[in-house]
């Protein structure tokens, strides 16, 4: 099972880098809010890094980054930060550190463009949700195409918390199903492009004729 985090947090922070720097910039900013305001006061989202349409503003484009590491409340903070700490650690060690970081980017990206253009009403939005369902997205897309690198009771599990996600999206009013739903697709996307240039690269290395090395 590769969601059994067994890891001491010394362990954790050798192994999982990114997803650790990832932690401790959610509770750097979540600390920051709080000092200044409250992380559910609209004036201080907005100064932090939200994403928002509202009337007579335009959003930054640098909020579609921002806003990932942004949260509403402390128990939105604490349930993403779980979720990361859990799920996506595996996938850390599967990409590479720096493959990862630009796909958990890509797919929080995603996130928040599918939430702008598909949002019809005025909103302020934050979390990481959206590359949170991105990596449930790569998890999903290997146990279908790469069966060899995940185990059933991953498969089983991933499958269940993407069904329950969905629908506690849904039902549960004042949660960002758009994010979820880009994040999720961006997530999809991003992985079939990686598996694809990594297979080319490797087939490249397998058909490139051995050569002497010389030393001048």
């Amino acid at each position: 099972m590769m969601f059994s985090r067994t890891e001491s947090l010394k362990q954790y922070i050798r192994l999982y880098p990114v997803n650790t720097a990832i932690l401790v910039i959610q509770l750097l900013v979540m600390a920051g809010m709080t000092i200044y305001g409250s992380s559910k006061d609209n004036s201080t989202l907005i100064r932090f890094g939200a994403m928002f349409d509202l009337p007579r503003m335009e959003p930054e484009l640098w909020r579609y980054v921002t806003s990932i590491f942004v949260h509403i409340g402390f128990e939105h903070l604490l349930f993403n930060s779980f979720a990361i700490y859990v799920f996506a650690a595996p996938l850390e060690r599967m990409l590479g550190s720096f493959r990862y970081a630009v796909f958990y980017l890509l797919c929080g990206i995603a996130g928040n463009i599918a939430s702008a253009w598909l949002h019809k009403d005025y909103y302020i939005g934050a979390g990481a949700s959206g590359a949170i369902y991105g990596v449930y997205a790569a998890y999903l897309y290997l146990s279908v195409f790469r069966k060899d690198l995940i185990d059933y009771q991953t498969k089983q599990t991933i499958r269940i918390i993407v069904v329950i996600g969905f629908i506690y999206s849904i039902v549960v009013p004042n949660v960002d199903l758009y994010a979820h739903l880009g994040g999720f697709a961006g997530g999809l996307l991003v992985t079939a492009l990686l598996t694809l240039f990594i297979k080319r690269r490797h087939s490249s290395h397998e058909h490139t004729p051995h050569q002497d090395e010389h030393y001048q």
